[in-house]
């Protein structure tokens, strides 16, 4: 496979790297009225201006944060440990030592953990310091992708003479911070540094496209540790925890998970069908529910008294079931409702299909909400996730994601879907004569 960084673009700065490089020296002289800063770029000069804040040298090495064996320990526990090989398969496929760029993975502190890439390349950037245990952050060495892109909380690009330092500027560098998929907190930064070839257009699409795709993989791996049998995180005797995050997992199981996270540990705990229809209800009307609605939600309409009854009764032993593990979240009255929020599965994969992030989405759709609760508030919601998923791949998956889809039981007798996996693929693929006898199939029935 060709290397992504084999074909040089020319890249077209908006100042000339002469006037850049006076505007830092009169930055670097404490000019910082000099009017040559007006023509660099705001983000690069508020930038400078930030290196100076932190008294970052204009030719200083960065530091060693890392030993050789802290840096084997630390990055042996760190998250994105587990994705290493993907960056490598996405930023450097093929004769890595002959890409002419190097890629490193960096901690959300800015210290490279991985440098990887063209030898020769490697070796040069190594005399400035780039290397597996160096401290890259702005407040470090000032000015560069790595760094920047942590302080910014965003994708940049640093072309040339727009790096603080001295000893960086024949480089330039393209970067994109890492993020958990669940919680939003900074994982760390994938940075790829070289000549003209790292920072054109298609290089930070490329940088963006790895980052998302590490954490769609981060939240996989998640989901599928997560899908063990529930006997395996009940061995430990419950403990009560001030939750800092909750998740409710009620996808593909009649018996959902409740899963509370703080104070340094997690415990999980399985639910009965009911208590996990009315967790789920109050989780999905966030805004609280009379006692009357939310027996109609669970019991249907028309249960009068006796209904009320028995959803009182039901509310107190919900109540003493998360007194035990979660006081936090046992719920109030008058109305019904939460007083912390709880994340769901389900949410979870509507919120990847708002960002169309599809193939993540269908692999953490593990199977219908509740499958086997004729609650009718549950019904309706089972109804809103299938359709949401269902209609979000048919307007913009891929083929592929579309044929995995029909693989569900959710998609199973889905003629629409099928036949719109027929148009889409190619007219010698090998898929279609399976796709038209179970449409053949299907319709005869």
């Amino acid at each position: 496979m060709s290397s992504p960084w084999s074909q040089r673009r020319e890249v077209s700065p908006e100042t000339s790297r002469l006037l850049i490089e006076r505007a830092h020296e009169e930055l670097v002289a404490g000019n910082l009225a000099d009017e040559r800063l007006r023509d660099v770029r705001s983000l690069v000069r508020d930038s400078w201006r930030r290196s100076l804040d932190s008294l970052v040298g204009a030719e200083a090495q960065p530091p060693l944060d890392l030993t050789a064996d802290e840096l084997e320990a630390y990055r042996r526990a760190h998250p994105l440990a587990a994705v290493i090989d993907m960056v490598r398969g996405l930023l450097l496929p093929g004769e890595a030592s002959e890409s002419g760029v190097v890629v490193a993975v960096g901690d959300a502190a800015g210290r490279l953990l991985w440098v990887e890439g063209d030898r020769h390349v490697r070796a040069l950037t190594g005399d400035m310091g780039f290397v597996e245990g160096a401290n890259w952050s702005e407040a470090a060495v000032g000015t560069a992708a790595p760094g920047t892109a942590l302080a910014l909380d965003r994708s940049v690009q640093i072309t040339g003479a727009e790096h603080f330092n001295r000893l960086v500027q024949p480089w330039s560098c393209t970067a994109a911070p890492v993020h958990d998929p669940e919680t939003r907190r900074l994982l760390g930064v994938i940075d790829v540094t070289g000549g003209v070839e790292a920072v054109t257009p298609q290089a930070q699409l490329l940088v963006d496209a790895t980052a998302r795709a590490i954490e769609g993989e981060l939240l996989v791996s998640r989901l599928r540790a997560r899908a063990a049998p529930p006997r395996a995180v009940r061995r430990a005797p419950p403990r009560r925890v001030e939750p800092t995050r909750a998740v409710l997992r009620v996808l593909g199981r009649d018996r959902a998970l409740l899963e509370v996270a703080g104070e340094g540990v997690e415990t999980v705990s399985e639910l009965g069908p009911r208590h996990a229809e009315l967790l789920l209800m109050l989780t999905a009307h966030r805004q609280g529910l009379s006692a009357e609605r939310l027996g109609e939600l669970v019991y249907g309409e028309g249960g009068g008294d006796a209904a009320s009854v028995t959803l009182r009764a039901e509310m107190v032993r919900l109540r003493k079931v998360l007194e035990k593990t979660a006081p936090a979240l046992v719920p109030q009255s008058r109305p019904y409702r939460l007083p912390v929020e709880i994340e769901t599965d389900a949410h979870q994969v509507l919120s990847l299909l708002d960002r169309g992030a599809h193939r993540v989405a269908l692999a953490a759709y593990r199977g219908e909400v509740l499958p086997d609760s004729v609650a009718p508030g549950v019904e309706e919601f089972r109804d809103t996730v299938r359709t949401a998923l269902r209609e979000a791949l048919m307007a913009e998956a891929s083929v592929d994601v579309l044929l995995a889809f029909a693989d569900t039981d959710a998609a199973a007798d889905d003629v629409e879907l099928l036949r719109l996996c027929l148009s889409m693929l190619p007219a010698r693929s090998p898929r279609r004569a399976g796709l038209v006898a179970r449409i053949e199939r299907l319709e005869s029935d």
